[in-house]
């Protein structure tokens, strides 16, 4: 799209142009020196739950995140597309055990269940103060998934083949790769003129509300 687009990864890539962490406050900076928009993506993600600190998360998720909008603000940047998820709903998704199905959208309330879910919440408050007290810009995507992970529920895994699950996935509950891209790039091209927004980026429900009865 004739872009040019500035990379900052951790690990070196093809599509990495700076090494180095969120958390440096003085690299995050330097990077953004004449950046036109800020597409954040990184974050410790739901399986890392399993192998780093909820401190780990909180300092890449939340404190990461506040040092991304503090450096866009003053390098005047046009706004931020922030890449959060669906597990910012958290329990709103699994309702108790006799009560309707839950219809997501971007009025359902979230309900803390994991440090995943609180800590992308999280940012997306602060994206939302940074727009209301400092003009910033900025559109938070609750994508559902859209990498090819085996379904993280062993007990639907147990009962369907993989391929079977996949299929089913991007139909009815998942996201499909390119469609997630061209969320993000829309959401940069209309964030001055929205301001701040939620938005769910998920495939099409096969339901409608009449039937969480």
């Amino acid at each position: 799209r004739q872009h040019e687009v500035v990379g900052l990864d951790l690990l070196e890539s093809a599509s990495t142009t700076h090494v180095g962490s969120i958390s440096d406050r003085d690299f995050v900076r330097s990077c953004l020196l004449g950046v036109d928009f800020v597409i954040h993506a990184a974050t410790f993600h739901k399986p890392h739950i399993a192998t780093h600190s909820p401190q780990a998360f909180v300092e890449t998720n939340i404190a990461g995140t506040l040092t991304i909008l503090e450096a866009a603000v003053e390098s005047g940047v046009s706004g931020v597309v922030f890449s959060s998820t669906t597990s910012a709903f958290g329990g709103a998704l699994t309702p108790a055990e006799g009560q309707p199905a839950a219809w997501v959208n971007e009025d359902l309330d979230s309900i803390p269940r994991n440090i995943y879910g609180v800590t992308k919440k999280a940012a997306e408050d602060l994206c939302e103060l940074f727009s209301s007290s400092r003009g910033l810009p900025c559109i938070v995507l609750r994508t559902c998934r859209f990498f090819p992970e085996v379904d993280d529920d062993p007990e639907i895994s147990q009962q369907y083949d993989n391929l079977n699950l996949k299929v089913n996935e991007y139909l009815y509950r998942r996201l499909d790769l390119a469609d997630a891209v061209d969320a993000h790039i829309l959401a940069a091209e209309q964030a001055p003129a929205i301001g701040f927004r939620r938005y769910v980026v998920s495939a099409t429900s096969p339901f409608e509300p009449q039937h969480l009865l």
